[in-house]
């Protein structure tokens, strides 16, 4: 509920996306007025693996320079860039 809220101030709209069959899931989308998108997933795990982030890299791969970035919130203590680009950061950091 907090991304619409924060999305609503900067004129975006959010919305889960999952393809034909469920095949390819992201969790959150934010998609601002001019079309530009980050894509978020959320996982209930402070260890995050290529596995928990290929429909990112998906997305990645079919919206190119439309997506400005991936994020992956965790259970985790500390904030990084994976080496694929893909920012992990943990919720603890996003709230009081």
């Amino acid at each position: 509920m907090s991304l619409r809220v924060f999305a609503d101030v900067i004129e975006s709209r959010t919305y889960r996306y999952r393809g034909e069959g469920g095949r390819q899931e992201v969790d959150f989308i934010i998609e601002r007025l001019d079309g530009k998108v980050i894509a978020i997933e959320s996982k209930f795990s402070s260890v995050i693996h290529d596995h928990d982030v290929r429909h990112l890299n998906w997305l990645e791969s079919n919206l190119g320079t439309s997506l400005l970035d991936r994020i992956v919130i965790t259970t985790g203590t500390r904030a990084y860039r994976r080496h694929d680009g893909i920012a992990v950061v943990p919720l603890a950091l996003l709230g009081p």
